[in-house]
C-alpha cells in the first residue's frame, strides 16, 4: 500500500516540473491515482528469411493463416465411420433379417401380428398375402407387412401328398365294467 502514494507523488512531482509551452495546467482539483496498464510483451523482430517465429508445439504459420482443412476434416471422418460401425451397420442387418424371415413365411408358422394377434399360417396365397387362423376355424387374410414377429416355424410342405392312414387298425371299444352292481 505503500507503492500508490509514492507514486502518486512522484507523479504530481512531474507534473509541476514539466513547463508547458501554450499556458500553465491548472492544478488538480483531486489527485486521481494513475492508471498503471502494463504493456503487452513484444514478440523479437524475425530476422531475414525468416517468415515467423517458432514456438514449442505450435506450427510454423504466418500471421491470420488457417490451418489445413485436412486436418479438420480427419476427425470427423472418423467419428462418422465409428457410427457407421456401432449403429447403422447392424440396423441395416436386422431390417434385413425381418423382411427376409417375412418373405419365407410358409404354412404351419406360427407368428404375432402387429395388432397382437397369434394365429398360424394355413395358406400362402401370394407375395403379399397370408391366410392365418387366429381361432378354431376362424381364418383370415392379412398382409405380411402386418407380421411382427415369427415365434415358431412349421414343418416344411412336402411335395408328395400325405398317405392316408391304415385301415386295419380299428379303434376297439372300451370294455364295459363287468363287476357285479347291485341293483335296488
Amino acid at each position: 500500500m505503500k507503492l500508490i502514494p509514492e507514486a502518486l507523488a512522484q507523479t504530481l512531482a512531474q507534473a509541476e516540473q514539466a513547463p508547458t509551452a501554450a499556458a500553465p495546467a491548472p492544478a488538480p482539483a483531486a489527485p486521481t491515482p494513475p492508471a498503471i496498464i502494463p504493456a503487452p510483451p513484444t514478440p523479437p523482430a524475425p530476422q531475414s528469411g525468416q517468415t515467423g517465429t517458432a514456438q514449442p508445439g505450435t506450427p510454423d504459420l504466418p500471421p491470420g493463416a488457417a490451418p489445413d482443412p485436412l486436418a479438420q476434416i480427419i476427425p470427423i471422418l472418423v467419428i462418422v465411420g465409428i457410427v457407421y460401425l456401432i449403429v447403422l451397420r447392424p440396423r441395416n442387418r436386422k431390417e434385413k433379417e425381418a423382411k427376409e424371415q417375412l418373405k419365407n413365411v410358409r404354412r404351419g408358422d406360427t407368428l404375432v401380428t402387429s395388432s397382437g394377434f397369434i394365429g398360424k399360417v394355413t395358406k400362402a396365397i401370394d407375395d403379399a398375402e397370408v391366410e392365418v387362423e387366429i381361432a378354431p376355424n376362424v381364418r383370415v387374410r392379412m398382409m405380411r407387412t402386418a407380421i411382427a414377429e415369427v415365434r415358431a416355424r412349421g414343418e416344411p410342405v412336402k411335395d408328395q401328398a400325405p398317405s392316408k392312414p391304415a385301415k386295419d387298425q380299428t379303434p376297439s371299444k372300451p370294455a364295459k365294467d363287468q363287476s357285479p352292481t347291485p341293483k335296488s
